[in-house]
């Protein structure tokens, strides 16, 4: 069965224990267009793995032996890398640091592994898709740390001034709303909101909507609470 875009999204998935692999390998396979098509137990072989099947999505643990999920995710998504796949990381663990080294090493996604299903799939298809989904119950907080977390320096200015309206889809999407909530919250179409976050994208040089999240914060566009 097809997903969303048509099309089955190949999921890669990485954990250090067996019994997760195979809770997560069960919940993905039974979603509609994503198929599981690798596992692997620890970083390091994650890597390797994914350059041989290239899936679309690579979930990651953090902890895992011989390489840890942030390296993985830096190999495998990192600026720097030519080539990038998708990285969603998921953990038991909601410390602030594995966030933000996360995010800052490409992860597109961010989910506890008490997620359930329906945010574990929207989370695969979002990354899949170039988009980004981060648990709710870490978004504004993460996000309003991470900005506080920033190197120090003034943050960058957009290549074009924005618009009134990317101003507000802006703000929209730093407080977590999905693009049909930004449709209805400001009476737009739902293809309209996607052109508006992708001049977002290009404006600011953003690789996903949690950059263009984090320069809302950093700029203070929007502010925690």
């Amino acid at each position: 069965m097809t997903g969303p875009a048509g099309r089955v999204v190949r999921v890669l998935v990485a954990d250090d224990q067996e019994i997760v692999r195979t809770g997560l390998r069960m919940i993905l396979d039974a979603q509609p267009g994503i198929e599981v098509v690798g596992e692997a137990a620890d970083g390091l072989a994650a890597v390797e793995l994914a350059g041989q099947l290239r899936p679309d999505v690579c979930l990651l643990d953090i902890r895992m032996p011989a390489m840890d999920g942030i390296e993985a995710t830096a190999r495998l998504a990192g600026p720097g890398v030519a080539d990038p796949i998708a990285v969603v990381v998921i953990t038991t663990f909601d410390l602030d640091e594995y966030v933000y080294a996360a995010l800052r090493a490409g992860a597109r996604g961010f989910l506890l592994k008490d997620a359930g299903p329906d945010l574990l799939a929207q989370a695969v298809h979002a990354a899949a898709a170039g988009d980004a989904l981060i648990a709710p119950a870490v978004t504004a907080r993460l996000l309003a740390a991470f900005a506080e977390s920033g190197s120090g320096r003034p943050p960058r200015q957009p290549v074009e001034p924005l618009t009134d309206r990317e101003e507000q889809v802006l703000a929209a999407v730093a407080r977590g709303r999905t693009n049909n909530e930004v449709a209805a919250e400001l009476y737009i179409t739902l293809s309209t909101v996607k052109t508006h976050v992708a001049s977002l994208m290009a404006k600011l040089a953003a690789r996903n909507r949690v950059e263009i999240a984090i320069w809302a914060y950093e700029t203070r566009r929007v502010r925690p609470g």
